[in-house]
């Protein structure tokens, strides 16, 4: 297996046009990871593709279709190993072989056990040249959350919160709206787009009643509005929240037995599901399993300081978003996050800041928890 080291400067420069295409994907691919492919003939590019969305096309066969004849003898850079399964389209490894192409380079293998290094495999016993590992963690990073559910059955978890920047997100008397610019709250928008989730809680329901749905302008091919979740563990949710009213789809999870309540909500759109609970409050675990489950792939977390806490020392955040607006709001107000029994130097939760930009005229810090 090659080492990166040991691919050319054309190699790269192939490979980082099919991930800049994968890009395109952001948004629509989902639940399918987003997936680019460049076809090469003599130096030549004749071929490009993505994938759009579930149900089409994927990246080789939209590469293929342009290079026509020209596949003949090339090579394709594809950044997600080729399927080698039917699904909804046929498998990419045989489309491949089909065109005649000389050589496949592609960035990382498959996580999904359907394919796991068997469409390399049929490309090998075809007769075509494969490498593999170029710009691997590029690839890794487009697709977070396909590979983390396929990897250890969870999605990927991002919590977005904003805060003044003495780090309080609303003031004592509830009132938070609007602590961030009108530039962060679009940014947190697309946020939205990308995810297949979006989790709150039931205290953020009844505070603040927002919909949770992205109102910013998609492609065309745009899959939808993401699942709107609710942790609601006692089922106090009104059937007129507009996070059940709101385009798409509402998941209410419960630990109660009130059957009333949940007929309420299913009456009015809601989809309705009982969870294991523990003294915290619903299984954080479990709610993450249940998604996994139903093909989510990324998980964006939109609470209160109590539930983004909890969320944060279970240790199910990989991603802290933070929007620091320039103003104070006072000591009287509520803190970024609930974190409980952090009485020492020692026991601080340790992150790496992974990005720092302005957004409009806020701060926005990436973050992500260290590993233990």
């Amino acid at each position: 297996m090659k080492t990166e080291a040991d691919f050319s400067a054309a190699d790269y420069r192939y490979m980082a046009r099919a991930l800049q295409i994968a890009e395109q994907g952001l948004w629509t691919a989902r639940p399918n990871p987003r997936v680019g492919c460049v076809i090469v003939q003599n130096a030549v590019v004749v071929g490009e593709g993505w994938h759009r969305r579930a149900g089409e096309a994927h990246a080789e066969a939209e590469a293929l279709l342009m290079a026509g004849e020209r596949a003949a003898g090339a090579t394709a850079y594809v950044t997600l190993e080729p399927c080698c399964h039917h699904g909804r389209t046929g498998p990419c490894a045989d489309a491949l072989i089909k065109a005649g192409v000389s050589r496949v380079v592609v960035a990382m293998q498959d996580p999904n056990p359907r394919v796991a290094g068997q469409g390399l495999a049929r490309l090998r016993q075809a007769g075509i040249a494969t490498d593999v590992g170029l710009m691997a963690a590029e690839a890794e990073a487009l697709n977070p959350g396909f590979v983390r559910r396929m990897r250890s059955n969870q999605p990927y978890v991002r919590c977005k919160l904003a805060a003044s920047l003495d780090g309080r997100t609303a003031l004592a008397s509830g009132e938070s709206k609007w602590i961030t610019s009108t530039a962060a709250r679009q940014d947190v928008h697309r946020l939205r787009a990308r995810s297949c989730a979006i989790v709150t809680g039931s205290g953020t329901v009844h505070a603040d009643d927002p919909a949770l749905t992205v109102r910013v302008e998609l492609p065309e091919f745009w899959p939808g509005q993401p699942l709107r979740v609710v942790l609601d563990r006692h089922l106090g949710t009104a059937p007129a929240a507009a996070v059940v009213q709101g385009e798409g789809q509402a998941l209410i999870l419960h630990a109660s037995d009130a059957p009333e309540r949940v007929q309420a909500l299913q009456s009015a759109g809601a989809w309705v599901e009982q969870m294991p609970a523990n003294a915290a409050g619903i299984d954080l675990h479990a709610v993450l399993q249940r998604l996994a489950a139903l093909e989510i792939n990324e998980v964006l977390v939109e609470a209160g300081p109590t539930l983004a806490g909890a969320f944060m020392q279970a240790g199910l955040i990989d991603e802290l978003i933070v929007y620091l607006a320039p103003h104070l709001m006072g000591h009287d107000g509520s803190p970024l996050l609930q974190l409980a029994g952090i009485s020492t130097m020692a026991a601080r939760i340790p992150l790496r800041m992974v990005d720092v930009r302005m957004v409009g005229d806020d701060l926005r810090i990436c973050a992500k928890p260290e590993a233990g």
